[in-house]
């Protein structure tokens, strides 16, 4: 009778819990740094897009800033609030795409995917070339480069992510901090001033205002409010993103969520509340988030701080895509709307095939437009506004299945929800199609379509495969090895042990040619071989043209259409040189017969890798 002993000094407590893989999963603070880039960024862009369409009915029009911030301050506590059922009711991720397959059927759930697909691809790609814009506009003499920067920036941000999640928050956390901090000094200290400390800026530059100034009407500001809600995007990557995080995984996600929507929210209403008390007016070729630094801060170091930082942050908030579409297409394949190698995790919780496939498709994107944001800038957003939409329905409806307390209150907010996200994004597909939109029209429907085009594969290998059911037996049939061979070496010794072991009988064959050269080859072998006698025999396949695959795939037919109850298996041996460049040096000899092989024949086919090492 054994017994378990402890070493003197340890305890069982002492023993090293074994490694679940949580310290590659983010917290609230690394999930926040990871997954909000988009959003923190957005407050960028999103103040002037709202001052820009306000800018056609003059300056009364620009007088409607705040308000129109504020109802999309009020869209944002609405989806944050959503966003955090979302989390609870599907801590396994997907957003949208999770409550939609759970409660307005499979098609829409599709939809959903599609959509938050592609606003996660574009975000990449108008990130990247937003930030080395950026970068061009301080130091034009770079502007000829900018799709090799733009590249590179990408393969930065693709090459920190292939080192885990948690890298990557920890690589971007800083910049993070920096941003939003200067954001909020900014903000404080233009709330301190009564009028602009410095206009340096803007001086020189053409306004942007409309001459002849039109009536501010319900649909432009109905078109302020939609072209503002891209400040929005990127709110719905924590929820997508949940598995990331470490346990109690929905808690952490929820308070990261919250976090981004308060910080998020304080910046556009603060940045809102400036643009009003300036009275700034947007100009051409300077930032609207430039000319309100100048104004608060001044025209010096602080400007700058604030100038690098935004555009530090805009390149890398690609890496809320690289957070949350991994993990979308992990649920896609594990649905069987993917291959299957998108649920595959590497080492540190990585889905590296997802994040080598959405770099590959931004890398296609920003050639296409030679690293130029103005081109993909009216393909963005619209995506996200679908996700909401559909997001916000759902849970409508998962309120009414649930009716658990305040049910009805919680499905009123997200029917308000859904109405608002709607109509933005009717509204910015219709304002934005002759600029590009339509090609989203386009791609959302193909994408649909090839989501259902792989589940039918899967479906249909199933069937072939009879997964669910309980298979017959396994019994034990006789088995014939063939042994491709070309010459007498320790690999064709180890090739024909291997297939004594795998098979009741092993037969070794060699592809003659009616060359003279390889007549003569062939007796040297038979010669060899009979001096050797290995105890298998040689078989002579002929071969009247210069083929070598298709003598041995046809003698694999004949033996398997003589002896039907016999498994045929086919052990093709292959050298694997010590150096990389070495397999060059190859003849891929092998390969040329197992493709002919497995084309033309059902037999197994096995390949023998005969270290040179």
């Amino acid at each position: 009778m054994s017994v378990l002993t402890t070493a003197p000094g340890a305890t069982p407590a002492d023993e090293e819990p074994p490694d679940t893989g949580e310290r590659h999963r983010l917290t609230a603070v690394t999930g926040l740094a990871a997954l909000s880039l988009d959003a923190m960024a957005s407050v960028a862009y999103g103040p002037e897009a709202i001052v820009l369409v306000l800018a056609a009915a003059g300056a009364h029009g620009l007088g409607f800033t705040l308000p129109v911030t504020l109802a999309i301050a009020a869209l944002l506590a609405v989806l944050v609030a959503s966003y955090r059922q979302v989390i609870a009711a599907f801590p396994d991720g997907g957003g949208s795409y999770a409550v939609a397959r759970t409660h307005l059927g499979r098609r829409t759930s599709l939809v959903a995917a599609g959509s938050l697909v592609l606003d996660y691809v574009l975000n990449v790609a108008v990130a990247v070339t937003a930030g080395v814009a950026a970068l061009t506009s301080a130091f034009p003499a770079l502007y000829d480069d900018r799709l090799w920067l733009c590249l590179a920036v990408l393969a930065l941000i693709t090459a920190v992510n292939l080192r885990g999640i948690v890298e990557s928050a920890r690589a971007f956390i800083v910049p993070t901090v920096v941003f939003v901090g200067s954001i909020l000094v900014l903000i404080a200290v233009g709330l301190l001033r009564s009028e602009p400390v410095s206009t340096a800026t803007a001086a020189g530059h053409a306004s942007a205002l409309a001459d002849n100034a039109t009536t501010v009407g319900a649909l432009l500001l109905l078109k302020a409010f939609a072209s503002g809600c891209a400040a929005l995007t990127g709110v719905e990557a924590i929820a997508n993103a949940v598995p990331s995080f470490r346990v109690p995984r929905a808690r952490r996600a929820q308070h990261a969520e919250v976090a981004l929507g308060a910080v998020l929210a304080v910046m556009l209403i603060g940045l809102s509340v400036l643009i009003s008390r300036f009275h700034l007016q947007p100009v051409e070729g300077v930032t609207v988030l430039a000319q309100l630094a100048d104004a608060s801060l001044g025209h010096n170091w602080a400007f700058y701080v604030v100038q690098f930082a935004t555009m530090i942050l805009l390149a890398l908030s690609a890496n809320t895509s690289f957070g949350g579409l991994p993990v979308l297409l992990k649920l896609l394949a594990r649905d069987n709307y993917l291959p299957h190698v998108f649920a595959l995790k590497a080492d540190r919780q990585v889905h590296r095939h997802g994040v080598l496939a959405l770099a590959a498709v931004s890398t296609v994107l920003i050639v296409f437009s030679g690293g130029d944001t103005n081109t993909l800038v009216p393909l963005f957003a619209i995506g996200v506004f679908v996700g909401f939409t559909i997001a916000q329905v759902g849970m409508v409806r998962h309120w009414r299945t649930e009716r658990g307390p305040g049910w009805r209150g919680k499905a009123l907010l997200n029917g308000c929800g859904g109405l608002l996200t709607g109509v933005a994004a009717v509204v910015v597909t219709a304002t934005k199609f002759e600029e590009g939109a339509w090609l989203i029209v386009i791609a959302l429907p193909l994408l649909v379509v090839a989501f259902e085009a792989v589940h039918r594969a899967y479906a249909r290998i199933g069937e072939r495969l009879g997964l669910g059911r309980i298979p017959e037996h396994p019994h034990r049939d006789r088995s014939v090895v063939i042994v491709p061979v070309s010459s007498l070496s320790r690999l064709t010794s180890e090739a024909l042990t291997v297939a004594a072991s795998l098979g009741d009988e092993v037969r070794a064959v060699t592809v003659c040619h009616p060359d003279p050269e390889d007549r003569s080859a062939l007796h040297a072998l038979e010669r060899s071989w009979a001096e050797w006698d290995p105890g298998v025999p040689l078989v002579r396949l002929a071969s009247e043209r210069r083929a070598l695959g298709r003598p041995v795939a046809a003698y694999v037919r004949d033996v398997m259409a003589s002896e039907p109850a016999t498994r045929v298996t086919v052990l093709i041996p292959e050298t694997e040189p010590e150096r990389l460049w070495q397999r060059l040096l190859q003849n891929q000899r092998g390969a040329v017969v197992a493709h002919a092989v497995r084309k033309e024949t059902d037999a197994v086919i096995c390949r023998l890798r005969f270290r040179l090492f």
